[in-house]
């Protein structure tokens, strides 16, 4: 089966240089890297370059279930372009400043156990906390 790819995106209104850190920095990665208010991202790992492994351990709050959300970095262009690879899959995310911020864009391919329109859901109820996360830590 040949996975669709999926693309999510959201505005932050912060200098790149901070909208870059805030999305690779483990400390920030566990405040902002969660689809829903039940879970949770309890540590991360960035190693961040070409050939480096990143992960993110997910988990419900009550317990209930959680998974790693790992792989490993394919292209990395600092504050412009990641690249990386999960599983059989891979995404791209796009630093693209502008006027009124930076758009990040997150291009991935899906997967066949949750339909299209929940992981693109998902995805983008994580971007949208990423970009609250910015904007709270720079008005903190």
């Amino acid at each position: 089966m040949t996975s669709e790819r999926i693309t999510v995106e959201t505005l932050v209104s912060a200098p790149v240089t901070k909208v870059w850190a805030a999305y690779t920095t483990p400390e920030d990665i566990t405040r902002w890297n969660a689809a829903s208010e039940d879970w949770h991202t309890t540590q991360a790992s960035v190693d961040l370059r070409t050939g480096g492994q990143f992960s993110s351990r997910m988990e419900a709050k009550d317990g209930s279930m959680g998974f790693d959300f790992a792989g490993t970095y394919t292209n990395i262009v600092e504050n412009k372009l990641i690249e990386y690879s999960f599983g059989e899959r891979n995404a791209r995310v796009d630093f693209i400043e502008g006027s009124d911020g930076v758009t990040v864009r997150v291009t991935f391919d899906s997967e066949s156990s949750h339909s299209l329109e929940q992981q693109k859901q998902g995805w983008q109820a994580i971007l949208d906390n990423f970009a609250r996360h910015v904007h709270s830590s720079l008005l903190g």
